[in-house]
């Protein structure tokens, strides 16, 4: 009996994407969706990060956004010329993974016995902590002026630019790539299984040997390190941390609605819930209102023909479709197809 290999939807979403800088070359400007795309991928990682937490170990964390903040300005501290260290792209990047798991470990080791709500009020209450601290620590943080400028990738020709549209979106789509084999990888071992068994039943966990504290943790430390991750990927990007603000508790807010939407505990889910939630904004919004814009429709003065206006109306309807509809999100994990 042979077996035949089957591309399962994380690989067809991958390949997919991997081709759309080759179709902006045969669309007009207008409809080129690389720039955007790009976007989506940042917001996948981050959601990728949150659905360790809260997707495989069932812990409610509202406050993801702080360690992209922390990751943004770990970046930005690295490498602005400021600052004395001025690691270079790739260094600072990669040690915004080891600091987030050190805010995740410290964040995680007070609220290792919260659940549900509780444990939701205190990564809420972190997420504006952190907001706080870097707005008045200006000595370091620069305050809300924010840590510029920050450098691109250098790959021996140069500093990337804002031109170079298609190597940031190449640069974006291999690291989503690995952080899902990472991911993916980590769902499958043991370690994976303990999540799983904790977000199921965790006094059966314990009664089976698995150390909950521990399993706890380590899904919190992982979670900051690929929040923090994306953080100084978005900082790098911009060319500047922004202001702390820029960091809210919406941020945390879309990144749950990414993982809910496509399906919690999905990787292939979180995928199809970035393109949906953040393509809804980046891409459809856009688009409308450039249209509408060219065909001489709304304007300034009327806020009911301005699409950007009916944003979190359309949110808040696609969050209601998806929960109603689509309970275990539009791409659940096997498991949950399988009870179906």
């Amino acid at each position: 009996m042979t077996m035949r290999w089957r591309p399962g939807p994380i690989f067809i979403i991958l390949a997919i994407a991997a081709f759309i800088p080759l179709l902006d070359q045969v669309l007009p400007a207008k409809m080129q969706l690389s720039e955007a795309i790009r976007g989506v991928f940042l917001y996948a990682i981050l959601a990728l990060g949150l659905n360790v937490v809260t997707g495989y170990a069932g812990l409610l964390n509202l406050g993801i956004a702080a360690f992209m903040a922390i990751g943004a300005y770990t970046f930005g501290i690295l490498t602005c010329e400021i600052y004395p260290f001025q690691l270079g792209f790739w260094p600072a990047i990669a040690l915004t993974i080891p600091i987030g798991a050190l805010a995740g470990f410290i964040l995680g080791a007070p609220t290792l016995g919260l659940r549900g709500d509780y444990l939701a009020i205190v990564t809420l209450g972190f997420g504006e902590i952190v907001q706080d601290v870097l707005k008045n620590l200006d000595v370091v943080t620069k305050g809300t002026q924010g840590i510029n400028p920050l450098p691109a990738p250098n790959f021996g020709g140069g500093e990337w630019t804002a031109e170079d549209e298609y190597k940031w979106y190449y640069l974006f789509f291999v690291l989503l790539v690995l952080t899902v084999l990472a991911i993916r990888n980590l769902e499958r071992s043991r370690l994976g299984r303990a999540w799983f068994s904790i977000r199921e039943d965790e006094i059966a966990s314990r009664s089976m040997g698995i150390r909950v504290e521990r399993i706890k943790m380590i899904a919190f430390a992982t979670a900051a390190a690929i929040a923090a991750f994306a953080g100084g990927l978005s900082a790098s990007v911009l060319s500047s941390t922004g202001e702390p603000s820029n960091y809210d508790f919406q941020i945390s807010i879309l990144a749950l609605c990414i993982v809910i939407v496509g399906g919690i505990g999905s990787i292939a889910g979180v995928l199809v819930g970035a393109l949906v939630m953040v393509g809804l904004n980046s891409i459809v919004l856009v688009k409308a209102t450039a249209w509408m814009a060219a065909h001489g429709i709304g304007g300034q003065g009327n806020v009911l023909l301005s699409p950007n206006n009916w944003k979190y109306l359309i949110f808040g309807l696609a969050l209601i479709l998806a929960v109603r509809l689509k309970p275990n999100g539009l791409l659940p994990p096997r498991i949950e197809r399988a009870h179906k």
